[in-house]
């Protein structure tokens, strides 16, 4: 899978619709989101994805904190268990182009329909975008700590 790292327009000032601008808080201020241009990424990116057993492509699209577009999508395996998400594809991409913390993300299937991460998944995205992550979920923009709420993560480890 070719990794693409695309800057995003507009990326700056936080957009009036992030839910950290219009609280107030003092979350570190990240890209202004194109939901529209990011969900348009996740669908075009289905067309590579490799699935000659479900059928079932699927894409993902996020923005990182310098304004990147990355882009995954799901590669399946004749032994099932080893298929990758499109989110581990997403992921990949934002460790092998550098890294970065993810701070807006959707993921979609070839139609557009809007798909939720899964649990495995949703683990990954906390690890690289944290509790304040944006994720396009078919109820609306919700930050992680609604995706996975009580999430594991490295704080836990060095609790023992």
């Amino acid at each position: 899978m070719t990794q693409h790292r695309n800057p995003a327009p507009g990326h700056g000032a936080p957009a009036e619709s992030d839910p950290a601008h219009q609280a107030g808080d003092d979350r570190q201020a990240h890209p202004a989101v194109d939901w529209e241009e990011l969900r348009a990424a996740a669908r075009q990116i289905t067309a590579r994805a490799y699935v000659p057993y479900s059928n079932f492509p699927v894409g993902a699209a996020a923005l990182t904190d310098a304004g990147e577009t990355i882009v995954g999508c799901n590669v399946e395996n004749a032994s099932y268990g080893v298929a990758l998400c499109a989110e581990c594809s997403l992921v990949s991409a934002l460790i092998t182009g550098g890294g970065g913390r993810l701070v807006a993300f959707t993921c979609s299937g070839a139609e557009g329909q809007l798909l939720m991460p899964c649990g495995r998944c949703r683990q990954l995205l906390w690890e690289h975008g944290g509790p304040h992550l944006l994720v396009d979920t078919p109820v609306g923009i919700r930050p992680m700590t609604e995706v996975l709420p009580d999430a594991f993560d490295a704080e836990d480890l060095t609790s023992r």
